[in-house]
């Protein structure tokens, strides 16, 4: 799963910042790694964490001892972890709350059947940029990106 979004291009050159891809392996491996620990990884450790596979319950495994390592190699202490969801919330077809209020504070609504023909990164991306601790800027043209706007409704005001 190699895949950068369009609305990541302005630092995917550079990877100044943590690709959505990596963010989604992050959750899936149970991972909490703080943007200091990215800058701290060279150019090549930085894009082994985008081609390592974290699909498997063995890559998944394989992933968060790998990234463990590397932040105690240069930190000295282990990355935090996170809660591991089963199943995460973007493998479960019905739209998150978080999604709909966002898609909602721009006057749109997303039909079940489209969040349903998103893909598990797809979704992660949409819930992620829906979360109230996350800059929201780019769900719109995630949402134009995944071909889904042109599909989406008005909500009716009041």
């Amino acid at each position: 799963m190699l895949q950068f979004f369009q609305f990541e291009a302005e630092f995917v050159d550079s990877l100044r910042c943590i690709p959505m891809q990596v963010r989604y392996k992050l959750d899936t491996c149970g991972v909490k790694l703080k943007l200091q620990h990215w800058h701290s990884f060279s150019p090549r450790q930085r894009q082994e964490l985008i081609e390592l596979p974290c699909e498997t319950e063995a890559e998944v495994k394989n992933y968060r001892e790998n990234l463990r390592s590397q932040v105690f190699q240069i930190f000295q202490t282990y990355p935090s972890d996170l809660p591991i969801q089963t199943p995460p919330a973007w493998q479960i077809l019905a739209i998150p709350s978080d999604v709909q209020c966002q898609a909602q504070t721009l006057n749109l609504v997303i039909a079940p059947a489209q969040w349903q023909s998103l893909n598990p990164l797809q979704r992660f991306v949409l819930i992620k940029l829906s979360t109230s601790h996350h800059e929201n800027n780019n769900f719109l043209p995630a949402l134009q990106e995944f071909g889904i706007l042109s599909k989406l409704t008005s909500v009716p005001k009041n």
